[in-house]
């Protein structure tokens, strides 16, 4: 459907034989339809194009209250005969591709409104999700004085020293020659608030009971 260019000899050619037996380009009435093709044209068709011509002055008549005729303007592809290449219509799709590439329909308030929700919701979950902390095993190995040292009362003593990021673990005596043993005691410690000397220092601290204390193993969790 179409006139092809109206700017041209054989636009001017198909809506002459269009309007060969019509009025109006739609209807019994003027309507936005015939505006929206008058305005198509660069001037009056030739006198050759007797219908077109009059359908040209006609509707010239019409221009001081042309808002105000029945109807709602449509793209120029959608007026005119069945069968004919609209190259205006073609080139007016072409920029609609451009302009929904570029920008899409408008969104609505609502729309908006909805998406900084859901953005912000998402923001704030984010920045409530702890941080990865990162933690170490840790193996130490206390030995006593003597084979006379309470060696209940040494692991009570080191169980006792409570830190934010320390937790320790299971325990057990191991011989370490002449009827002396040592305690072995694993712990997990947060690498940002425990280090193994602030671990030795407290330790050692119990003097009545520890020698020293070594590192069997760390390993990173």
């Amino acid at each position: 459907m179409g006139f092809g260019d109206l700017k041209t000899p054989a636009g001017l050619k198909v809506l002459n034989e269009f309007l060969a037996d019509k009025s109006y380009i739609e209807g019994y009435v003027p309507s936005q339809a015939d505006i929206a093709v008058f305005d198509a044209l660069s001037g009056a068709p030739s006198a050759d194009l007797c219908h077109a011509l009059r359908w040209y002055n006609h509707i010239k008549s019409y221009q001081k209250e042309k808002g105000s005729l029945p109807g709602v303007k449509k793209p120029l592809g959608q007026y005119g005969p069945a069968g004919v290449e609209d190259t205006t219509a073609a080139a007016d799709e072409d920029d609609d591709d451009i302009d929904l590439f570029g920008s899409d329909e408008e969104e609505d308030e609502e729309t908006k409104k909805i998406k900084e929700e859901r953005l912000a919701a998402y923001n704030a979950k984010k920045a409530k999700k702890p941080a990865l902390i990162a933690k170490s095993s840790i193996l130490l190995d206390v030995k006593p004085w003597d084979d006379e040292t309470d060696m209940a009362k040494l692991e009570e003593c080191v169980r006792s020293i409570q830190l934010d990021g320390l937790v320790w673990g299971q325990s057990k005596l191991l011989p370490v020659g002449y009827g002396i043993k040592k305690l072995q005691i694993a712990c997990v410690v947060e690498d940002d608030k425990v280090g193994t000397d602030q671990l030795e220092e407290l330790i050692t601290a119990f003097e009545d009971y520890v020698q020293s204390m070594d590192v069997a193993a760390f390993n990173k969790i």
